[in-house]
């Protein structure tokens, strides 16, 4: 830490040097993520593993049951049958475990998701402040840079961008577009790397995915679906006036 602290205060240069450290915080938090996804999917095929073997003796067990049944004294019937239950409570308990470890899982990528995204938000916020101090320094440019910076600001890619200024079904987690992104630029990064994982985030679109780059919502207000990825239906621009998506033009058209 002190051979950290010390290179720092050597080759710091005013933001630049805190852009770059950022980056390698960034990368080196996400070096052993492969290794831990590759342990839980390692544990995962034990317990499909285990699972199967204990089916497997639950078929036996129930063979020999039946086909010994009517031999059996009161006693050993209720002994085999208990036997039979455990093994099921077995199978149930390896079933459980597996879906834990499957949640445990995706909060692990879904926190490393989000810690990348705190550090893309500092990266952004020290890239313009940097851009802000040079319009500031240069001379008879400065009103140009500076409107220049704020069509880029407005058209800002954050996570989840929408192509209509209404609030989407996810306005409870955030907005769309440009005031997505000035929330992230105005928080404290470790107000953002406190943000609560959700792992039961909304899907949209025909890919029932959840929200990601340029989405367009369908102008029919009863549309089961909404919102739209553009590649996912054929979209590279915004077009002109309403538009509807594949399935309410379906609908649309059956009604004529």
């Amino acid at each position: 830490m002190a051979t950290l602290e010390a290179s720092f205060v050597v080759s710091y240069k005013p933001r630049q040097s805190y852009t770059s450290l950022s980056v390698r915080l960034c990368v080196s938090g996400i070096e052993n993520l492969p290794c831990e996804l590759q342990r839980n999917f390692q544990l995962m095929r034990e317990l499909d593993q285990r699972t199967e073997d204990k089916k497997a003796e639950i078929d036996i067990l129930a063979a020999e049951y039946i086909s010994t049944v009517k031999t059996l004294s009161p006693e050993q019937r209720v002994e085999r049958l208990q036997k039979i239950q455990t093994a099921y409570s077995k199978c149930k308990e390896y079933s459980d475990d597996k879906v834990q470890l499957a949640m445990q899982t995706y909060e692990m990528v879904d926190k490393h998701i989000r810690r990348l995204d705190a550090d893309l938000a500092r990266f952004e916020a020290d890239l313009k402040d940097k851009m802000e101090g040079s319009d500031f320094e240069s001379s008879g440019g400065r009103g140009l840079k500076k409107g220049r910076g704020q069509k880029e600001k407005r058209g800002s890619r954050g996570r989840g961008r929408r192509t209509s200024e209404e609030d989407t079904p996810k306005k409870k987690k955030h907005k769309g577009g440009s005031e997505f992104t000035d929330t992230i630029l105005s928080v404290h990064p470790s107000d953002v790397l406190d943000m609560p994982v959700d792992p039961n985030e909304p899907t949209y679109c025909l890919c029932h995915q959840v929200s990601y780059g340029e989405m367009i919502g369908c102008d029919n207000p009863d549309c089961p679906i909404e919102w739209f990825h553009f590649a996912c239906v054929d979209l590279t621009t915004k077009p002109k006036g309403k538009w509807f998506c594949p399935r309410c033009v379906q609908e649309r058209r059956k009604k004529k």
